[in-house]
């Protein structure tokens, strides 16, 4: 039997991995309450809780040993997104780890990179842009990595990009590459644009998973709500129409997590094997996300739409970080492309 056979269908963890996942979770549980999250709206982002998650390895675990990092895996990645998305946590990390691991694999990161001091984001749309776009971090970011024809190049700002007000609450900022101080080729040809093609592969697996981690906690939300509210003296979690749309988000949960893992492992060991796996958990989870956000807070009722309520916070996130990247529609004719050239290939 293939020595891989068995580990493609096996998405259980490690005792290692569950140790990543609880201290990440104790983490984001003591220095990222709904407080903290409410407060960085305004820019979305809280340098505080970056410095915090930087000491704790949080930017350095995504980069080879031989860089200076930890030579986590992909499927490391996708736990500590599940848990920065379970607290709506008001950092860039996916989009700092995934540009860390692209200038890595370009021969052109550094000590301030690799630790936080530094942030670095990329362009996460599929087709490379020209004139101004619209980056999900840029506006803290301390260096950007774009496209720019055949090249990946890293830009520099003498003052940051203005924040754009957003429904996802994330950094957001229009970027004009024309209009950079400073402007470094980090990569061109082949080579580099296949490990961009890769880093946009791992910003939609990661943002994915960090939506399994949304939609997870949108769901304990509306339960716990929905065991201590009566209607007629029974809770109203035992009525079809309360209990089966719980159930329904259970089952999204446990079925985005599967996929994401899947993806990681496949990206990790046979990334030409199954390319469309990483994309198709990011469609899943922005198709799912939204809409079993929205149900958390129809369970809670008037509650449940008031601004102060945490499901309208996870709600607007729901919506707001998949569209981050462009239209998740185009994710998904990237994905039909994908399948026609293998099936046509092996026609």
């Amino acid at each position: 039997m293939d020595r891989y056979e068995l580990r493609r269908l096996d998405y259980s963890l490690t005792e290692d991995h569950e140790a990543i996942q609880s201290a990440y979770r104790e983490f984001f549980k003591a220095h990222c309450p709904i407080e903290v999250v409410r407060e960085a709206e305004p820019v979305g982002f809280d340098k505080n809780l970056w410095e915090r998650l930087c000491g704790m390895g949080g930017s350095s675990m995504a980069v080879p040993e031989s860089v200076g990092g930890d030579g986590a895996t992909l499927v490391d990645l996708t736990l500590v997104a599940e848990e920065v998305g379970r607290v709506l946590a008001p950092v860039p990390w996916i989009d700092h780890v995934v540009a860390a691991r692209l200038l890595a694999a370009l021969g052109a990161v550094d000590a301030d990179v690799v630790a936080g001091r530094q942030i670095v984001a990329l362009d996460p749309a599929l087709e490379a842009g020209t004139g101004s776009r619209l980056m999900p971090a840029a506006a803290v970011a301390d260096r950007l990595i774009v496209r720019d024809g055949d090249d990946v190049v890293a830009l520099t700002f003498a003052s940051r990009p203005t924040p754009v007000d957003n429904i996802g609450r994330l950094p957001m900022a229009w970027v004009d590459p024309a209009t950079a101080d400073s402007r470094t080729v980090i990569g061109g040809g082949l080579e580099a644009a296949a490990a961009y093609r890769r880093a946009l592969s791992e910003w939609r697996l990661l943002t994915a998973a960090a939506l399994v981690g949304l939609v997870e906690e949108t769901m304990t939300i509306a339960a716990e709500f929905a065991k201590t509210r009566y209607t007629l003296g029974v809770p109203i979690s035992t009525l079809q129409a309360i209990s089966h749309p719980l159930a329904n988000m259970a089952i999204v949960v446990q079925g985005g997590r599967n996929l994401a893992r899947r993806a990681a492992w496949f990206l990790d060991n046979e990334p030409d094997e199954r390319p469309e796996l990483a994309p198709s958990a990011f469609v899943f989870m922005a198709e799912e996300a939204p809409r079993h956000a929205t149900m958390a807070v129809h369970i809670q009722g008037g509650l449940g739409v008031s601004s102060e309520a945490a499901a309208t916070a996870y709600l607007v996130r729901a919506r707001g970080w998949p569209l981050a990247a462009g239209d998740p529609g185009a994710t998904a004719k990237h994905i039909a492309h994908l399948v026609a050239e293998r099936e046509s290939a092996h026609v």
